[in-house]
């Protein structure tokens, strides 16, 4: 396997290793838990069947007590009275005893020093009964101390206290030994719930260690030695290639040297010091420059050039680019006096620490050199026609100029001037007298008026509409095609396609509407289309306008090019008018389906 493959081996098995140490420590750590847990329940229920036991003596102590204390009013012997007053006091004693370690407390006894509140409460209901029995048989065995021969009449009050007083003791007893028997039981549940969680727990644990550590591990392992295995079969195979390479380098060493050879026959190829002193010079290089490859110690300079200026530029280039290296091209001149132009390239490299050199790698580009050469004066010669083109552009506009202010002044003549010579003259024949007469002349005279108001409209309408200096493009655009609409009788629809209304520069504004105007104006005159749509569409960067018309169309390619100011002047000053705004123009169209003008004007 090779060192990356035994370093991943290696992180596998530290991360296996990490994997199996932390399930068994979280196997181990649940162990302790469970064990901590379970003998902290045990250690609390110890103590359950001692208090069990005491508290069931206490009847029994009191039960004891009553019938010692009873079998006194009986008995009339001295000794007798006696020995039942010692076993009242013995009895007495272990009672009272037993009774406050279950409240209090006794470490001799094994009786824990709380009880639950439920227990506390009996007690306290307890201890004025048992205070009352405890009371009256002390007074009894301290009235027989003192007088063995003491009459019954003396303390047999006091034995009918004791006597009144064991039912409810018993009683109470009796609920106090079923309350601690009762916690016992939920205590031994508790423990019993316990302990199938714990269970529950390390199943969990388990199955949580069988997913995502014992499988995973077991599936790593899995894939390791698969990886063991093919690293054998490569390493088996790389032995076997090993000496097909071998083999195989002997053989691009003789291939090496023979293309070494070919080279050195096909390429501008040498080799010079960092000062230009020729080292090797191929073969081609040698040919062309009429230079034997021979000639050790020549510049390289003076080999490539017999001009000084040339000579000077290629030095300076190996001289500045001796470290860093050069590509670009280098002009040239030959023995005979040939220009040659080669793309030369200068490459430092060090064939030994101690000893470095300049690899020079040329290809002769003479002939694209002179092809460049004679693209730039073509270059140079198509900018001058198109500034004479652009020259006769500026003419034809300032013409077209003259033309409409001469149609403007003829329309305001023959039409506005002489409509309103026939009102003035109207106006004067009017004889007030002759009511039915001047009715007649009034109606010609508002026909008249309707006449001029119409014929001033359309001398202003085809200036600048009101419409684009007060509302925007899109108001301007909406007139322009109602009035061209109704005034040619054909169908002009604008569709406001996103409902564009912002408001743009005065200059980008009158050029969209004379781009718009002219494409209608030629849909109209030259298509012979019935309908007309403009379309307004726009996004955040772009408004794009296109009038499609359903008229004949036409070939685009055979539209004549302004060159000497023949034809084509519409769609030119189209063109103008939308570089003039930065925008873009498009034109499709075809022989019989129509044509669609496109503008793409920038919104930013």
């Amino acid at each position: 396997m090779t060192k990356n493959g035994n370093s991943l081996d290696q992180r596998t098995f530290d991360k296996l290793r990490r994997l199996y140490i932390i399930a068994l420590s979280t196997i181990a750590l649940s162990v302790i838990i469970s064990q901590i847990l379970i003998r902290k329940h045990l250690s609390a229920q110890e103590s359950d069947s001692t208090v069990i036991n005491v508290a069931g003596r206490q009847r029994m102590l009191s039960q004891k007590l009553t019938k010692d204390v009873v079998s006194l009013s009986s008995e009339a012997h001295p000794e007798k009275k006696t020995r039942l007053k010692n076993n009242i006091k013995s009895t007495l004693h272990l009672w009272e005893l037993s009774h406050k370690a279950l409240q209090k407390g006794n470490d001799s006894l094994g009786l824990p020093k709380t009880n639950s509140p439920e227990v506390s409460t009996k007690y306290k209901l307890l201890n004025p009964v048992f205070d009352t029995i405890s009371t009256a048989s002390k007074s009894i065995i301290e009235t027989i101390e003192n007088n063995p021969k003491a009459p019954l009449t003396s303390y047999s009050s006091k034995i009918e206290k004791v006597k009144a007083h064991e039912g409810s003791f018993l009683k109470i007893m009796d609920e106090i030994v079923n309350q601690y028997d009762l916690e016992a039981d939920e205590k031994v549940e508790r423990l019993r719930k316990l302990e199938l969680w714990l269970t529950g727990l390390t199943l969990f644990i388990l199955l949580g260690e069988l997913l995502f550590i014992f499988w995973p591990a077991a599936k790593s392992v899995k894939s390791v030695l698969a990886d063991l295995l093919h690293a054998e079969k490569h390493a088996k195979k790389m032995a076997f290639d090993a000496d097909e390479l071998s083999q195989a380098k002997e053989k691009s060493i003789k291939e090496l040297r023979a293309l070494s050879r070919a080279m050195d026959d096909t390429l501008l190829f040498a080799r010079i010091l960092p000062n230009g002193s020729v080292v090797h010079m191929g073969n081609k290089f040698s040919r062309l420059f009429k230079y034997s490859k021979f000639n050790d110690g020549m510049m390289f300079w003076n080999m490539l050039s017999q001009v000084e200026t040339e000579q000077a530029a290629i030095e300076d280039l190996i001289t500045r680019h001796k470290k860093t290296g050069w590509q670009g091209e280098v002009k040239s001149t030959t023995k005979d006096g040939k220009d040659i132009w080669l793309e030369m390239a200068i490459i430092p490299y060090s064939p030994t620490e101690e000893k470095s050199e300049l690899l020079i790698i040329a290809s002769e580009i003479t002939e694209r050199k002179i092809a460049q050469l004679e693209i730039g004066r073509l270059t140079e010669k198509s900018f001058q026609e198109k500034m004479n083109q652009q020259k006769i552009i500026s003419s034809k506009i300032i013409e077209n100029q003259e033309k409409e202010q001469n149609r403007i002044a003829k329309d305001v003549h023959d039409g506005i001037g002489q409509m309103l010579t026939g009102l003035k003259y109207n106006l004067e024949s009017i004889d007030p007298k002759d009511v039915e007469k001047a009715t007649v002349k009034i109606e010609h005279l508002k026909e008249l008026t309707s006449n001029i108001i119409k014929g001033v409209r359309t001398a202003t309408f085809n200036l600048t509409p009101p419409e684009l200096t007060d509302h925007g493009i899109v108001p301007a655009l909406t007139k322009l095609t109602q009035e061209l609409g109704r005034l040619t009788g054909k169908e002009i629809v604008l569709f406001n396609k996103t409902d564009f209304n912002q408001r743009m520069d005065s200059l980008s504004e009158i050029n969209i509407y004379r781009i718009t105007q002219e494409a209608i104006n030629n849909a109209i005159k030259y298509a012979d289309s019935t309908h007309i749509l403009v379309s307004l569409s726009h996004s955040k960067d772009i408004l794009s306008i296109v009038i499609d018309d359903n008229g004949k169309g036409f070939d685009p390619t055979k539209v004549k090019h302004v060159k000497s100011g023949d034809g084509g002047m519409g769609l030119t000053f189209m063109q103008e008018r939308i570089k003039y705004i930065d925008g873009r123009l498009f034109l499709t169209s075809a022989k019989g389906k129509g044509t669609r003008v496109t503008l793409n004007i920038p919104l930013t």
